[in-house]
């Protein structure tokens, strides 16, 4: 195979390794009207999504402060749910939508402003400035 043929099959590659960037939605203290069954499976979506703790008030009063790792939509809100772990319990926990009468996006967003992008130029900078010892160390948490 020739050294052509391998560049234009490396450059094909690369192209396809590029994908349209994610706008990340900025959700810290956002509290959703959930007027109706669409904008709680919407909402309890984005919580999904979320890199942080929600906030949920079941319908029977309790407020779960809560990190939602996992959910499962049905086709009723009695055949929905998800799960999640609070700060005070070591288990998980189970919480059915139909259960759910509040979110407040309570906790900070621990993905937002991070971006690889942002990363790799910092990464850059330091190696042309000639910083020696450059470590993938992740930022504290707090």
């Amino acid at each position: 195979m020739s050294a052509e043929v391998l560049k234009y099959t490396r450059e094909q590659v690369e192209a396809l390794e590029v994908a349209p960037g994610f706008a990340h939605e900025n959700l810290e203290g956002w509290v959703p009207e959930l007027a109706d069954e669409e904008v709680l499976r919407q909402a309890l979506e984005k919580a999904f999504d979320y890199r942080g703790d929600v906030t949920l008030t079941l319908k029977s009063g309790e407020c779960v402060e809560a990190y939602i790792f996992n959910r499962h939509t049905g086709a009723t809100l009695a055949d929905s749910f998800v799960q999640y772990f609070t700060p005070s319990a070591p288990d998980k926990r189970k919480a059915g939508y139909a259960d759910i009468a509040r979110i407040e996006f309570t906790g900070k967003d621990r993905a937002a402003g991070k971006h690889w992008e942002d990363w790799v130029k910092n990464y850059n900078d330091k190696k042309a400035a000639g910083v020696k010892n450059i470590a993938l160390v992740p930022e504290a948490l707090d």
